[in-house]
């Protein structure tokens, strides 16, 4: 009986650790953005050299890479943004127009006049703009077309292989590609990266950028 007891003791440690331990990888580990050790002046460089667009502030940098339905890449510009820009932090959105797949377009050609615009003259007041008008009722009024437009469809194709580009520098840093990609920098140099789909990410990136 005494060693049945022992054992039963051991059982119920076992149980507490591992219940524990599940706990704090759903709470906390399993939402932790990505340090990036590998590839950083590569992604550095597809980062900086796209075509973002931000509100030129002059604190830390957040890189989101976006494209206009993305319902995630929505809810962290309405939730983080305002909090983001009153620290100082310049959100640097890199919008795409995503490449059709299986003959099923995914992007329209007001969002890809808009994208192309963006990319071009690189005018935060356009996101806003677009950001701020429903999905349906954008119709790109004014905005060249990029369709027909050699030029403006290159800045399309530029913005997709940046997708197609970071994609496997990010995997070799254990990230996965998802919208939104957001990429930044802690305050001791750091660089930190995350496919941020849930809110669960969200409270270390204002950690990390002082929010």
């Amino acid at each position: 009986m005494k060693t049945l007891g022992r054992w039963l003791i051991v059982a119920v440690v076992i149980l507490v650790v591992g219940a524990a331990g599940w706990a704090y990888w759903n709470i906390e580990l399993r939402w932790r953005p990505k340090t990036i050790t590998k590839h950083q002046a590569e992604i550095t460089k597809i980062l900086e050299t796209s075509g973002w667009v931000s509100p030129g502030l002059k604190k830390q940098k957040l890189y989101m890479v976006s494209f206009r339905t993305c319902p995630d890449c929505v809810r962290f510009k309405a939730e983080e943004y305002p909090g983001l820009h009153r620290a100082g932090v310049d959100t640097r959105l890199i919008e795409v127009a995503r490449a059709d797949r299986n003959g099923v377009p995914k992007s329209t050609p007001a969002e890809r006049a808009t994208v192309a615009e963006m990319w071009v003259n690189r005018s935060w007041a356009l996101s806003e703009k677009w950001d701020a008008t429903p999905v349906e009722a954008w119709t790109a009024a004014g905005i060249a077309p990029a369709d027909g437009d050699v030029a403006r469809t290159a800045v399309i194709e530029a913005g997709r292989k940046t997708v197609d580009d970071l994609r496997p520098l990010l995997k070799d840093n254990g990230v996965n590609f998802a919208y939104p990609l957001l990429v930044w920098w802690t305050k001791d140099g750091q660089m930190k990266a995350c496919a941020c789909e849930k809110r669960e990410t969200y409270r270390f990136v204002r950690k990390d950028l002082g929010v």
